[in-house]
């Protein structure tokens, strides 16, 4: 769905050189985006350019691809027209050459992930803007979470895995910001350098427990004009028992859902309550959140109940409590996301642990499923078995042309 003008993309890439060269009516050029990436390889001795590699490793995780050896064989499998429209280095006339196995894994494990990051998430972001905006007059929001690379420990390391903090759009499941922290510990500290280069004027920002913490509240409001929605758990026991103290018995449920799929039915409910000096920068209102669950396969007749707190900048006026349900749902959804990657490219399992090559590998795949879920809800797994059947199809999908 198309995006509006408030849609959060990386002021750092609005004065792109590449940008004026786009026309209105033509689709953001994947490689024009990856050509900001700066080439971590000496000038000296470079024989394919960076872009080529980025653009051939785009395409090949497109296809299905889940290692550096697969990304090496789809590329060597390319026919020239295809590796000539990646940008592939032309030896002889007629003839265009791929990088070998051992270059492209040099290559990606020195690379600047931030930047491809912030490449990736502006790319998708363009993706969705246009004119006549869909859902205009709503805010536009962003989940911020934390993943875990459970097989990827890096052998310099001190023993733990990978972990990536990434910024992800509720609409376009774009990732439009990652960043590679030691651990969930230190998602905290690296909340505010993960945001700060997106414009977020105006966004609603949604984070887990782990996250709710005064700084980052009056990061997002002072110094990026966002909102926030906040979920309240035990690691800020003042706050929760604030919430949890409110007359909740005496608020009627202000929205109601009843879902069934997948096995199972939920049922959620969620109240609301207008709050002032409530002892946390600009809170404006609190939500409790009650979620019934029952089990259709095991225990058909029990229902299980869990109950959760959040908290907002957004007034009533501003968000009422069908939006704020629509908040909390679209939060979950980057959840979602993690589950594509652990269950369709078997992430968790995956050994590539050099260098910058994990947290690579997971930009990359963002972007696919970013870029596969514009539309809609796709099966990920289906899409990527037709694109691995004509290796011209990834280009397509990419806004990559032949020729």
């Amino acid at each position: 769905m198309p995006a509006d003008e408030s849609s959060p993309i990386p002021a750092a890439l609005a004065h792109l050189t590449h940008a004026d060269s786009l026309q209105d009516s033509e689709p953001p050029h994947l490689l024009a985006y990856l050509a900001s990436v700066p080439d971590p390889r000496a000038t000296r001795g470079r024989r394919h350019p960076l872009v080529a590699i980025l653009g051939l490793a785009a395409a090949a995780v497109l296809a299905g691809a889940r290692s550096i050896a697969a990304i090496a064989e789809w590329a060597a499998d390319a026919p020239q027209p295809v590796r000539a429209a990646l940008g592939a280095r032309r030896d002889v006339p007629g003839h265009f050459a791929v990088p070998a196995e051992a270059t492209i894994r040099r290559t990606l494990s020195r690379l600047d992930v931030d930047a491809l990051a912030v490449a990736v998430g502006a790319w998708l972001a363009d993706r969705d803007r246009g004119p006549g905006p869909a859902g205009a007059g709503r805010r536009r929001a962003v989940a911020v979470d934390g993943k875990t690379l459970r097989g990827a420990h890096p052998p310099d390391g001190d023993g733990r895995p990978v972990h990536l903090l990434a910024a992800m759009d509720h609409t376009s499941r774009a990732v439009l910001a990652q960043h590679q922290v030691g651990g969930a510990p230190e998602e905290v500290p690296a909340f505010a350098p993960l945001l700060a280069p997106l414009d977020l004027a105006d966004v609603v920002v949604t984070a887990d427990a782990l996250q709710t913490h005064p700084e980052a509240a009056e990061f997002l409001v002072t110094s990026k004009q966002a909102h926030y929605l906040f979920v309240v758990k035990a690691n800020q026991p003042t706050l929760l028992d604030r919430c949890q103290r409110l007359a909740w018995r005496l608020v009627p449920e202000l929205d109601r859902t009843r879902d069934r799929g997948h096995g199972r039915i939920e049922i959620r409910t969620l109240k609301a309550v207008s709050v002032h000096h409530f002892g946390f920068p600009h809170a404006a209102q609190v939500l409790q959140v009650t979620r019934k669950t029952r089990d259709l396969r095991h225990h058909p007749r029990r229902f299980t109940t869990v109950t959760v707190y959040a908290i907002t900048s957004l007034t009533h006026a501003q968000a009422g409590p069908a939006r704020l349900a629509d908040l909390i749902r679209g939060h979950w959804a980057i959840e979602a996301l993690h589950h594509v990657r652990d269950t369709t490219f078997a992430e968790d399992g995956s050994q590539v642990r050099t260098g910058a090559t994990p947290n690579v590998m997971a930009t990359l795949r963002n972007l696919v499923i970013g870029e596969l879920s514009r539309a809609g809800p796709v099966n990920v797994a289906a899409a990527l078995r037709r694109h691995a059947r004509n290796p011209r199809r990834p280009l397509a999908t990419l806004g990559i042309s032949l020729g």
